[in-house]
């Protein structure tokens, strides 16, 4: 019963993490042009989606660790083994993708279509990145 109710928190967290993303995609759109209040409600709700899905990710991250140590799965396996990969590649790309843009855009006077494409195809890479690892986690696929 335990195993199920912890594979149920790291399935809702999996939601968390990769379903806000889905309302970033025409945000980026309406950030390509600025308003007088600079887009400061779009910026808000970019950065609260990438906060939502750094919390949901640190319950992810617990939650999967748990299944393997009370699961049946042990850390040798290979889909196990590539998500922590594509995980870390994905931490890293979302420390460096999203924050750092999203203050440039604050500070711009122009150049507003250029940062929010940007950010537009930071979302698409790391959705890319999230998906992959929620189909290693789906399939298990034994690669060796």
């Amino acid at each position: 019963m335990l195993y199920k109710v912890i594979l149920y928190i790291h399935i809702l967290s999996v939601i968390s993490s990769i379903g806000p993303f889905v309302i970033l995609f025409p945000i980026a759109k309406k950030l390509r042009v600025r308003e007088d209040s600079g887009n400061e409600g779009y910026l808000n709700v970019f950065q609260s989606v990438v906060r939502l899905a750094k919390h949901a990710g640190h319950v992810l991250v617990g939650s999967g660790v748990l299944l393997v140590i009370i699961g049946p799965w042990t850390w040798k396996t290979a889909w196990i083994d590539m998500t922590l990969i594509i995980l870390a590649a994905s931490l890293y790309f979302l420390a460096r993708a999203f924050s750092p843009k999203l203050r440039k855009y604050r500070q711009q006077k122009e150049g507003f279509s250029e940062t929010a494409d940007s950010l537009r195809n930071a979302v698409y890479i790391y959705m890319a990145l999230l998906l992959i690892m929620l189909w290693f986690m789906v399939a298990k696929p034994v690669l060796w």
